[in-house]
């Protein structure tokens, strides 16, 4: 979201300046404006799609749509989320560490900017209907990050392998349930269709199953209503959606607090090396391009061919878990997403040093300027076209048309937010977040 820069004038006692940015601040900015505009690319598919969308192509190396899903889990699944996470981390170091120089104490300051945030998050989960929020987290775990903000960078960084481990076991401990679930529920039906009368325990097992089915594998029919609702009135839309924004915020916070934990304490890790404010060497940079596109590329090539022959639908998913007790590829998951991720803003700092694209760097730079602004303009556009409340396009494009949207949507936010920042200081979600931080009313208007 949008970062206070270093040398803005203390606000708890005296109205803000327009911010004087730095080279160091504008290639932050830019860096959130590409992560920005990259996470549409994961989200829109889950505005717009019905579920398993993939499945009836995820093997078809003849369709543009698994060339276009195979480009997008190569290049920006999970590593887009993990730059803004790290973007944000370093937002955090920005924000304090001017004021923490006055001998002010600041926390109060920023918990209560995280406060605001994470009400944000609930109001856009629950009014504006976007499942898959990030604002609430950020509130949340930017307290988190905040107590880490003066540890040494290494072991920052550490936190990205050790939740990465913590991350599979827990996962894989997951998957052992269900699958204990899923073989005792085959059994059970083995015997049933063998004519044998079902214990109360075995009937419990199935209706274990079908529950657990029903959460997390809906059949056609389940598939069909979910559809509909998402095809009807705002309430209709509302009642398939706030039950699984409820469970992500609240059921399973405690699996999502690590992985966004980590990334912002590598963010401020980063942020302290240097890497982030471009205290590296250009051969450096370039160094990292090598190492982080050698490596990474190779391992999510991999991964993504394995999950391809193994896991194209539900049925091979399930056939898997049954005579595999633990899945050994989603290690690599962490690893080449961090890998690519460095690889990707190495690749920006070069080209924004080397003065390539000028317009477009700086469009990029007012887009990260205006990212909370920016970040909601996504979900308000996407549900006013795709759920039924709005034009009601929802599970009626291709995947691969969804991407001409995305473009779209690009080159509005790209052309329009430089405009905007001529004439204001801030955009309108920034400035309302600040005025409510600092308790009063910011300057808006350029003088």
């Amino acid at each position: 979201m949008e970062l206070e820069t270093t040398k803005e004038i203390e606000l708890i006692e005296e109205a803000p300046k327009p911010a004087v940015f730095t080279e160091r601040i504008a290639i932050i900015d830019i860096i959130r404006g590409v992560a920005l505009l990259g996470i549409l690319i994961l989200n829109i598919p889950y505005f717009s799609m019905e579920e398993y969308f993939s499945e009836p192509w995820s093997q078809d190396t003849s369709s543009i749509n698994f060339w276009t899903h195979a480009i997008n889990i190569i290049l920006f699944e999970g590593k887009m989320r993990a730059l803004f996470s790290m973007i944000f981390g370093a937002g955090i170091v920005l924000f304090t560490s001017k004021k923490e120089k006055t001998g002010k104490s600041v926390t109060w300051l920023f918990y209560k900017r995280m406060i605001w945030l994470t009400l944000f998050g609930l109001a856009h989960a629950h009014l504006i209907l976007w499942v898959g929020d990030i604002l609430y987290f950020y509130g949340l775990i930017g307290m988190l990050a905040f107590l880490f903000r003066k540890m040494k960078p290494k072991y920052l960084a550490m936190g990205v392998p050790i939740v990465a481990v913590i991350g599979f076991v827990a996962n894989t401990l997951f998957m052992q349930d269900i699958r204990g679930k899923y073989l005792e529920y085959k059994e059970v039906i083995a015997l049933q269709e063998q004519g044998s009368s079902l214990s109360e325990t075995q009937t419990t097992a199935i209706e274990t199953w079908t529950e657990l089915q029903r959460q997390y594998i809906p059949n056609k029919e389940e598939i069909a209503e979910n559809t509909a609702l998402m095809k009807g009135s705002y309430a209709e839309v509302a009642s398939h959606v706030r039950p699984k924004a409820w469970d992500g915020q609240f059921k399973f916070l405690v699996f999502s607090i690590w992985d966004m934990l980590a990334l912002m304490m590598l963010g401020i890790a980063l942020f302290k090396w240097g890497f982030l404010s471009m205290k590296w060497t250009q051969a450096q940079y370039r160094k990292t391009i090598w190492i982080g596109y050698g490596i990474g590329l190779p391992l999510v090539i991999f991964s993504f061919v394995y999950n391809t022959i193994h896991f194209h639908s539900v049925e091979a998913g399930l056939k898997y878990i049954e005579t595999h007790s633990i899945n050994w590829v989603p290690l690599i998951y962490d690893f080449q997403r961090i890998l690519i991720m460095m690889a990707h803003v190495s690749v920006v700092i070069l080209l924004y040093q080397k003065g390539y694209f000028k317009k477009l760097m700086n469009g990029l730079r007012a887009v990260g300027q205006l990212a909370f602004t920016n970040y909601v303009m996504h979900s308000v556009i996407c549900t006013l076209i795709f759920f039924g409340y709005g034009l009601n396009q929802y599970a009626e494009w291709e995947y691969y048309q969804l991407y001409f949207l995305v473009l779209g949507i690009w080159v509005f936010q790209l052309v329009i937010s430089p405009i905007w920042l001529k004439k204001f200081l801030f955009g309108p979600l920034e400035w309302l977040w600040r005025s409510l931080t600092y308790g009063k009313v910011q300057p808006f208007v350029r003088k």
